[in-house]
């Protein structure tokens, strides 16, 4: 047996309430601006033409400063470069490589007992679950009683 179609009651909306348009102003905005600062360079040069001085020549040019190396460390020159890489020192080596090898190992050792834990754990707290589960169960159902 087929049902009938189901009569929806007839609603009718009001209209929409008529309101005025809004008027808005035009927006504007306001540029930030700035005056530019001309700073000359501290190692400007005169240009090469005209009758400027040469400075080159003046006894007051200052030497390319060296920096100083500490006599405990050693450099080591780069084959076919003229750069000087520092070595440290086998104080600085032997404690950065104990550091390394302490903390690998303190992390491995972290990790196998925890594993250990979870593997040893993991019964006991699901059988503690189960028992306060079926605690809970049987107390909602002496209290629905």
């Amino acid at each position: 047996m087929i049902p009938e179609p189901l009569e929806l009651p007839d609603t009718s909306l009001p209209e929409p309430l008529v309101l005025p348009r809004p008027v808005l102003e035009m927006p504007t905005i306001d540029l930030p601006s700035y005056r530019p600062l001309v700073v000359p360079p501290e190692g400007l040069q005169p240009s090469g033409g005209g009758d400027a001085k040469e400075e080159e020549d003046s006894p007051a040019a200052k030497p390319p400063v060296v920096p100083i190396k500490p006599p405990e460390i050693q450099y080591i020159d780069l084959p076919g470069t003229e750069i000087e890489v520092p070595l440290p020192t086998g104080e600085i080596l032997a404690t950065a490589g104990t550091t390394a090898v302490v903390s690998v190992a303190a992390t491995l050792t972290a990790t196998s007992v925890f594993k250990w834990l979870v593997t040893a754990m993991k019964p006991v707290i699901k059988q503690a679950w189960n028992r306060l589960k079926n605690r809970v169960v049987k107390q909602s159902e002496s209290s629905s009683d």
